[in-house]
């Protein structure tokens, strides 16, 4: 028996006389474990977790390199004036000679907590044109996101297709939509989108009697993991406006929504371009 374990004995041995405290031995020293090194997680962190993650980090997290950060907005817009003869401005991109570019999100049938995460983090700006029928299920899950973009716009009621419909059906697609927006979100939309792009005349004066300020369509849109372009050069340039939609796995042939968002910052970033908030400059 060596040393170590005679004391332990007698240790036992005191307790036992009432002359001890305790009488667990000591292991040796080369029984003794060695602390494993933390090892960080891949995944992104969840829940309330997130918000302490620095911009840095998250980034890497998601597996994106950092966006530079955004010019100071101009002093004074330079879009959203009224066009010739008074009319709602027809808006594809914001005039502006920096390297920056507007994200929009449409409709709102996804809802995957993810993307909650993912914005909370990344502090990328964006804004959102919802159409009724798709977030009635759970508006509160567009409450949460307008917690890190301002931006809730409105893309009418039912999505339908404009230019199908009469003066009066498309004024209540508009102006029921800024009733539903401003009740749930606390503030009445200025931005219109016309659902698939398609307006017409009667477009521009429902939304102009709807207190719509300007309509906002696109220069490029997502997909899965690229991007189409309106204009032959396949690229972007200064003040683009870009569509995404909320959608999930069953319609990005299993790709989620943070996933289609990561290839589109990682686009934006290969091009030498940030993201600005639209709000900013319209």
């Amino acid at each position: 028996m060596n040393r170590r374990i005679r004391r332990a004995a007698l240790a036992c041995l005191l307790l036992a006389t009432g002359f001890a405290t305790g009488c667990a031995a000591e292991p040796p020293a080369e029984s003794r474990a060695t602390p494993r090194p933390a090892v960080p997680s891949t995944q992104p962190p969840r829940g309330d977790a997130g918000a302490q993650v620095g911009t840095e980090a998250a980034y890497r997290r998601w597996g994106i390199k950092p966006l530079a950060a955004p010019p100071a907005p101009p002093a004074t817009k330079p879009a959203g004036r009224a066009a010739a003869g008074g009319g709602v401005p027809v808006i594809s991109e914001i005039p502006t000679k920096e390297k920056i570019v507007f994200l929009t999100f449409d409709d709102g049938a996804e809802k995957d907590p993810e993307f909650v995460t993912m914005m909370r983090e990344l502090k990328i700006p964006f804004t959102m044109f919802l159409t009724d029928s798709a977030i009635r299920a759970d508006y509160d899950y567009f409450k949460q996101l307008q917690q890190f973009s301002d931006g809730v716009q409105n893309h009418t009621l039912t999505h339908p297709n404009l230019r199908t419909l009469g003066a009066a059906a498309q004024k209540q697609e508009i102006c029921g939509q800024q009733k539903k927006l401003k009740d749930r979100y606390g503030t009445m939309p200025r931005l219109f989108r016309p659902p698939y792009g398609n307006w017409n005349e009667d477009t521009r004066a429902a939304a102009a009697s709807c207190g719509i300020e300007a309509i906002v369509l696109w220069r490029e849109s997502m997909q899965i993991t690229n991007m189409q372009y309106q204009r032959a050069d396949k690229k972007l340039h200064p003040g683009d406006i870009v569509l995404a939609h909320f959608r999930g796995p069953s319609e990005l042939k299993g790709t989620t929504m943070t996933e289609m968002t990561a290839n589109l910052l990682r686009h934006i970033q290969e091009q030498g371009f940030t993201v600005a908030r639209l709000e900013d400059y319209l």
